[in-house]
């Protein structure tokens, strides 16, 4: 069985593809794509694999938008780290629904699932996935902010980046505030409009209205800085500069 893993997180990666081997020797790990522009490139340069795991969420957005740009040919088994995401869709329009961290004996069930399936099963599952495998996504538009005994409403369009450090998430505003959050980046990542907030590396998510400028440092990485002061220096690594420089121009 040859297997696509698309995955933006190395570890996570790493680990499906040593449980893959772990629950079936025979399998085969073709590549590891990290986002929706690297996997429709792959699909589009390769044959289709037998199978794809994949991840909800990536770096650039849903997964969801991988079936608006190409047509996928392979039975998908997806993963994510939150179990209230459609979940029922999932049942009824994949091979399987495995919640990280994944599980020997659940991705050992999910292959037996699979090869269960007869050629006409298959094409039938293809042909009908994407038809209920697009949630229209909601993204927040404000955040509720304890401070002390209060509760403040904070409107995204204020706010120019979110900065952890040390597992602390700190809001800053466009008006220079500042506001401690509870909830991580990763969470905030997956709540907020892709097209208006980018995670630019593991300590920033950006507001695309408070870039100022960006240099092309001497390594390939970008060095990015906001309309006001920031805590640390603002790097997109050089992986993550193409997909930045689309992001920025729409």
């Amino acid at each position: 069985m040859k297997v696509l893993i698309v995955e933006d997180e190395t570890l996570a990666a790493e680990t499906l593809a040593d449980l893959l081997v772990e629950v079936d020797p025979a399998a085969e790990v073709l590549a590891n794509t990290e986002s929706i522009v690297q996997t429709v490139q792959w699909l589009q340069m390769n044959p289709s694999p037998d199978l794809i795991l994949m991840d909800i969420h990536l770096s650039d957005g849903s997964a969801f938008a991988i079936f608006d740009a190409i047509r996928v040919e392979a039975p998908i088994i997806f993963t994510t780290a939150y179990d209230t995401y459609a979940i029922k869709a999932f049942k009824q329009n994949s091979v399987d629904y495995l919640l990280k961290p994944v599980k020997a004996e659940e991705l050992r069930a999910a292959l037996a699932k699979l090869r269960k399936w007869t050629r006409v099963e298959i094409a039938q599952y293809i042909q009908n996935m994407t038809q209920g495998l697009r949630p229209v996504p909601t993204y927040r538009d404000r955040l509720l902010v304890p401070v002390r005994d209060k509760l403040i409403p904070v409107e995204m369009k204020n706010v120019a980046c979110f900065y952890t450090t040390e597992k602390n998430t700190r809001i800053y505003l466009k008006d220079g505030s500042i506001l401690h959050y509870a909830e991580s980046l990763e969470q905030l990542s997956h709540n907020l409009n892709p097209n208006e907030f980018f995670r630019a590396n593991k300590q920033f998510l950006i507001a695309r209205g408070s870039i100022r400028d960006i240099t092309v440092w001497f390594d390939s990485r970008l060095l990015v800085r906001l309309e006001l002061p920031s805590p640390e220096q603002i790097f997109i690594s050089k992986n993550k500069a193409s997909l930045f420089r689309s992001w920025m121009q729409g």
